[in-house]
């Protein structure tokens, strides 16, 4: 199996024509292989999230080509080996926090016992236990971020891909959490894309790419690990 998880060339994305066309992504050039961290940094508006979406397979490019040599085509991807943990809100209100974070276990197949002990485990490391009962409106912004990180883990998948996990915590709870998040991703043999304008965020991660006015800067390549 292909160590390349996500290739691209010439990728960029384009909204509306004419002269009311955006630009949100400009000709970005990338790999991302097995067990890679990245940090993409750059200030909100710069591309960050379109990229992410293409990346996890949500959006269509309006140029270059994007493929994943070792999961297929965009069908192939979710719920599965690409997850995506959303900047805003995504918990589902008529569901408890544990019964969120299952549910892309339950999607793939997984039986309800299974789910509920994924959940679980996932809800304890990242410290949340204590809020598995609560309903999304019964709990904080900070708390729904994590919990949305829980679900995007929850079914171990091959690429995560977190769009400002960090942006409604305090400093602290922020370097906790990214603790979490690298020991977790290491346990299970992810690579990880963390989108971010925090510094700090990105210093956790070995690999750092840039958005600047729309185009994407990449770090050096390192191989994957044996």
């Amino acid at each position: 199996m292909s160590d390349i998880l996500v290739r691209a060339q010439g990728l960029s994305r384009v909204f509306g024509s004419g002269q009311a066309a955006v630009t949100a992504l400009a000709e970005a050039t990338f790999e991302i292989r097995c067990g890679e961290k990245i940090g993409l940094v750059g200030p909100s508006g710069s591309g960050k999230t379109s990229l992410l979406h293409m990346i996890a397979g949500l959006d269509r490019p309006s140029a270059g080509l994007i493929e994943w040599p070792a999961f297929g085509g965009p069908e192939d991807l979710q719920p599965g080996p690409v997850a995506i943990a959303f900047q805003g809100p995504t918990l589902l209100p008529p569901l408890t926090v544990a019964e969120n974070v299952a549910l892309p276990v339950l999607l793939a197949g997984g039986s309800v016992s299974a789910s509920a002990a994924a959940a679980r485990d996932l809800l304890e490391a990242l410290g949340l236990a204590d809020i598995a009962s609560k309903l999304p409106e019964e709990i904080s912004g900070g708390q729904a971020q994590r919990a949305g990180l829980a679900r995007a883990l929850v079914g171990e998948p091959r690429l995560i891909l977190a769009d400002e996990p960090t942006g409604q915590l305090d400093r602290q709870t922020a370097a906790t959490l990214m603790g979490l998040l690298v020991a977790h991703v290491d346990t299970i043999g992810a690579a990880l894309v963390v989108a971010t304008h925090d510094m700090a965020v990105a210093d956790a991660l070995p690999l750092r790419w840039t958005m600047r006015q729309r185009r994407l800067e990449t770090g050096a390549e390192q191989p994957c690990s044996p």
